[in-house]
């Protein structure tokens, strides 16, 4: 009862209270029209309408206005009004637009739209380049719906989503708001400072709206959403679309308007469909009415993706200037389905802005102090766009629950239910929390971490972590760590156990101290090409036993932060002490004829009683550097969070040393750089490349464990490493140096620039990728890989698969194989 009576005041509020000019904007057949643009005929301001078609214009003073009525597909109508006191009320009927082709001469031997996009495109960059600076106000709004949630995705709780979720399962998951000042400048200073924020159910939080990755330009060529998609007007849009004159108006400043429709040549291209309003003459645009999907944006979850944007005349530049967009989404994956929109509104715009040296920098967003304590009343004077009903209520209901759930007795309770201990712990692991007290105890499955190989046959581990976080804002990032590891092989008999400690300061420079040691197995090959569970395939099934390891006792240090801005430091110093280990077992489950097990020594496979290396101990220290060029960052009062700029390359330098080892032909040095960037070529796809060298001083006779060794592959099975960071084909250990040496990788993905061109097979979605890998060190031949793939491939919404036809060169002899996986997103080692 006390929340509807809540709601009930919060409607009354808004209605009436804070905002001067308030209505409704219908058709002709009284249907609600959602984000409708109305504005006073100076621009100076403006709003949208809801879902619901109810609007709030905030003006300063009584007085006459003229106020416009826009809404694409209808009639522009304008009003005057006088105003002598408030709250003013002014409805509003919107006529369909009335589109004509008789003023034009139509020739059967002519596309005129075709004609129109000529000129549009011809003055694509000029246009774009009226916006040569300004700023604005901004307001964005998210919301995420969902219908019909499982209770459970695969045997997981999915709960009530932060209370959204009715007795349905369904309802409204994230709802937020943002008020902001932006700056623009060409070609591409931008910042954006966060004036208000609000983000339903968290009093504390923060919304992930943000203006720059709100704007879509169809001026560009391409838009960027997940892929690059070609714009309308991009200049070679007759590559990718047909267009149609449907009719033509004329909008409220006397300018004709050519509405045109939108369709794609190829389906399953990077392509829009739906209207492109163009202004003739001026040849800019009037309004977007455009449609994408899923497959075209190679997000799977995603159905349609609808995108619609407004524009107004601005007298100041002569220009037609984006006044709102509305970005319409529908999803469903794994039982789960919804939909959802996000809202932009532009005003206040100047075209003059007095900007000096110091107006723009790395930093691209930041929040002005106590920007998500801003009141209800605040909201209410300065929210462009009306909440409907639904939202109201989600903000009040959420308040509700959020101030229950943070009380201790709820959380408590909660707590209780899930630290039980159930008989699924042993396949899942055990996590108990006190969320209160913001502490948390894992425990990894043993079941889960069981293993093979042929040095300690099956062996079985289990982690053990406790972690707390900072209990008094649990938003800065600090928080510290206490984790062990045990595991103990069958075959060798073998417990070994090894732990440490972690402290996080914040989320701004990050610093993360780490001291960690015990006893533990690891790979000779310290890349760590191959993973546990693969080798555990590969051996008892095809008698492959590719892991090779050794043991080590140790303590180390660690550190890292970012210095500065893109820079940042990575140190650890440490002793180990390390020991061979020798095959123990040779069991299968499949005996495998002409195929057997080899040693734990890489460098004599068939000799069982050697290892590569003597029992020694040694201190290592290893310092390195990551440098990112030109990076920006947005600044959260809760941290700072990094966004990396393709224009530019990330840099590695590294230096490694060992000494005081107890065989003094086991020290050595180690310097080390690499170069890496990812180059987005727009409707081409895209190209990464990652270049790497390094050289060793006083190594001669160094162990054998302390080589540069390479991200090899001999299971024809992608090992998780990305693309521009390993070998397909080459032997873990071949090429393995003390000198110097040399990497190349190299990949482009086309993004459906090729086989989008080609009939059928365009049909597939499939993606066609090329891709080139040399490595050159001191004493061997250079080796080098070329591979032609398909990426994207699957069915329906599951397309985690990639396929690759690699061909070798290693000393002459040629190989071919195919290579095939799931996809792994990440960063280049």
């Amino acid at each position: 009862m006390h929340h509807k009576i809540l709601i009930i005041l919060l409607i009354f509020s808004s209605l009436n209270l804070t905002a001067q000019i308030t209505g409704k904007v219908t058709d002709t057949e009284n249907k609600v029209l959602p984000y409708v643009n109305i504005y006073t005929e100076n621009g100076k301001f403006g709003t949208t309408s809801n879902e619901n078609g109810i609007y709030e214009l905030k003006i300063e003073s009584p007085g006459d206005y003229n106020l416009v009525f826009q809404f694409l597909g209808y009639q522009t109508q304008k009003k005057t009004i006088s105003i002598e006191e408030f709250p003013y009320q002014l409805n509003v009927s919107l006529k369909p637009e009335t589109t004509t082709l008789d003023e034009i001469n139509i020739s059967s031997d002519k596309n005129l739209a075709n004609a129109f996009i000529k000129k549009a495109i011809e003055f694509r960059k000029q246009n774009a380049k009226k916006l040569e600076a300004y700023t604005a106000s901004f307001y964005s709004r998210g919301l995420w719906r969902i219908e019909n949630a499982p209770e459970k995705i695969l045997g997981q709780e999915v709960g009530d989503l932060g209370g959204g979720l009715d007795s349905t399962r369904s309802g409204i998951v994230y709802l937020s708001e943002t008020i902001s000042k932006i700056s623009y400048k060409r070609p591409d200073d931008f910042n954006e400072k966060i004036i208000a924020s609000k983000v339903s159910g968290d009093d504390n939080g923060f919304s992930l709206n943000s203006a720059q990755e709100s704007y879509f330009s169809f001026y560009e060529n391409t838009i960027e959403i997940n892929s690059e998609m070609v714009s309308p007007i991009a200049e070679y849009a007759f590559n990718y679309y047909n267009y149609k004159l449907v009719g033509t108006f004329y909008d409220e400043n006397g300018n004709l308007i050519n509405k045109i429709k939108v369709s794609p040549k190829r389906e399953k291209d990077r392509v829009f469909s739906g209207y492109i309003y163009i202004v003739e003459d001026l040849w800019q645009i009037f309004g977007i009415e455009l449609q994408t999907t899923g497959e075209a944006v190679q997000m799977p979850p995603i159905e349609t993706l609808d995108f619609k944007q407004n524009y107004r005349f601005s007298q100041e530049n002569g220009f037609y200037i984006q006044i709102s967009q509305t970005v319409d989404f529908k999803f469903a994956m794994f039982g789960i389905s919804g939909d959802g929109r996000f809202t932009a509104v532009y005003s206040n715009y100047n075209f003059k802005p007095d900007f000096n040296k110091n107006s723009f920098g790395n930093e691209i967003m930041s929040f002005a102090e106590a920007a998500n304590k801003k009141d209800s009343t605040y909201w209410q004077k300065l929210r462009p766009v009306p909440l409907t009903d639904e939202e109201i209520n989600d903000y009040v209901k959420k308040d509700s629950i959020q101030s229950l759930r943070n009380s201790k007795p709820y959380k408590d309770s909660i707590d209780a239910v899930r630290n039980k201990f159930n008989l699924s712990a042993p396949v899942f692991g055990y996590s108990w929390q006190d969320s209160f007290k913001e502490r948390y105890l894992n425990i990894s499955s043993p079941l889960m971490g069981t293993h093979f190989n042929t040095v300690q046959g099956w062996n079985t581990s289990s982690i053990i972590s406790y972690r707390q976080n900072d209990v008094k804002n649990e938003n800065s990032g600090k928080f510290w760590r206490l984790f062990t590891s045990f595991n103990y092989g069958f075959s060798d008999e073998r417990f070994r156990i090894k732990g440490g400690f972690q402290k996080q300061f914040n989320n701004y420079n990050r610093p993360v101290l780490k001291i960690s040691g015990g006893i533990e197995t690891a790979q000779i090959n310290d890349r760590t090409p191959i993973s546990e569970r693969l080798n555990d395939i590969t051996s008892i099934f095809f008698e492959r036993n590719y892991l090779k390891l050794y043991e080590r006792s140790f303590t180390k240090i660690a550190y890292q932060q970012e210095v500065i801005n893109g820079i940042y430091f990575f140190g650890d110093i440490g002793y180990e002490k390390r020991k061979p280990l020798f095959n123990k077992t040779d069991q299968v489950i499949i005996d495998n004829d002409g195929v057997e097990y080899t040693s734990n020594n890489p460098l004599q496979p068939e000799n069982f009683g050697t290892s590569a290396f003597r029992e020694h101990d040694l201190f290592k220290l290893k310092l390195s550097t990551r440098i990112r060029f030109g990076q920006k960052y947005m600044s959260y009062p809760s941290g700072k969070f990094n966004v990396s700029n393709e224009k530019y390359p990330t840099l590695y330098l590294g230096y490694e040393k060992a000494f005081g080892a107890s065989l003094a032909t086991y020290n050595f040095d180690h310097f080390n750089a690499s170069v890496t960037q990812q180059l987005n070529l727009g409707n081409k796809g895209e190209l990464a490349y990652n270049l790497k060298a390094g050289a060793f001083l006083n190594a001669q006779d160094m162990a054998f464990l302390d080589y540069r060794h390479f991200i090899g592959n001999q299971t024809r099975v992608y090992n998780g490493f990305t693309n521009v960071s390993r070998f397909n084909l080459l032997p873990y250990y071949s090429l393995s140096t003390n000198k110097t040496y040399a990497e190349v990788h190299a990949e482009h993905d086309f993004k459906g620039w090729v086989l989008g061109k080609i009939p059928f097979i365009n049909r597939l979605n499939y993606n066609l990728v090329i891709g080139a890998d040399a490595l050159y060190t001191e004493d061997s031949k250079p080796y080098s890989e070329y591979s032609v793939g398909i990426d994207n491939l699957g069915f329906g919404k599951y397309r985690l698969l990639r396929l690759d036809y690699v061909i070798s060169n290693k000393d002459g002899q040629r190989e071919a194989a195919f290579v095939f996986g799931l996809k792994f997103l990440g960063i280049f080692d």
